[in-house]
């Protein structure tokens, strides 16, 4: 299952990999860019610790357009590590994000469109300092989402509304799915959900050499409690100051009511809460 699911999202990317006429229906673009940050500290009276962080992005977009055809595929990758004197190397992120997305033209800017995202992760992740029970791991959980409807679609920005959605929840580590982690029954590896999506995405530059890219997934199971919408926003602020270099502020909020989290005071159960992360770097950016 898991190696059907990495083909049927990379397809694309290989799909017209040979060399190409000149007047080629693809366009293709990505980057990688590398964030690192080193302290180092010896006999330092004022207190700390040496530690060193990084961050690898890889973002692919392979798209097709003829006639009234269009086939946007989007992939993006992010893994982060942290380091501290006396402590092993830990994940600070992790995410893997791929969509593909078919649409024909239905009037101007808008078309009837198929949607199909993975979402999922590549390591292990733990509640430190406990690195002995894995709290996540590769398709635990793993998420995808397919759906049907309209999308709205303009220079950098595109609305896809899809009233028939579906969504599947993958936890297949055993332990995890034992526990019934990530709102699959307990003993089951999947978990299936039948509601709307509204996805939205941007990308804009907003002042020389800055660039906004957000996007946002909105998902309401139409069977269990609709009013409570998962969510999950990306946004990034892109800065250029060379060819090579660039600064990234990222921050990635997500709720979704399936999921429980332990709180401070563990006297109470894992409840639903709103999931935070955000991460600022400057380093080497490479497009191909």
């Amino acid at each position: 299952m898991k190696k059907v699911l990495i083909l049927l999202f990379l397809l694309p990317a290989f799909a017209f990999a040979q060399d190409e006429p000149k007047d080629t229906l693809w366009t293709t673009s990505g980057s990688t860019t590398l964030n690192f940050s080193q302290v180092s500290l010896n006999n330092w009276a004022a207190g700390g610790k040496s530690s060193m962080s990084g961050v690898v992005m890889v973002n692919y977009a392979a798209n097709y357009k003829k006639d009234k055809l269009n086939w946007d595929n989007t992939f993006d990758f992010r893994y982060g590590f942290l380091k501290e004197e006396d402590q092993k190397l830990r994940k600070s992120d992790d995410m893997i994000d791929m969509s593909s997305k078919l649409g024909i033209e239905a009037s101007k800017n808008w078309y009837y469109s198929a949607l199909l995202n993975f979402k999922s992760q590549f390591a292990a992740g733990y509640d430190y300092p406990d690195t002995d029970n894995a709290i996540s791991k590769f398709m635990a959980p793993g998420y995808l989402s397919i759906g049907l409807g309209m999308d709205y679609k303009t220079d950098g920005f595109s609305l896809m509304m899809a009233p028939v959605s579906g969504k599947f929840t993958f936890v297949t580590d055993d332990d995890l799915s034992d526990e019934g982690a990530f709102g699959v029954e307990e003993g089951k590896t999947m978990r299936a959900e039948l509601g709307a999506t509204v996805k939205a995405q941007l990308k804009k530059d907003i002042w020389e050499n800055v660039t906004l890219d957000t996007k946002i997934d909105l998902f309401s199971n139409y069977l269990d409690q609709p009013k409570n919408i998962d969510v999950d926003w990306t946004f990034k602020i892109i800065m250029k100051v060379n060819d090579y270099l660039s600064a990234n502020l990222i921050t990635q909020l997500i709720y979704d009511n399936d999921v429980k989290i332990q709180g401070d005071d563990e006297t109470l159960p894992p409840s639903p809460a709103l999931q935070f992360m955000e991460s600022f770097g400057v380093g080497l950016t490479f497009k191909f």
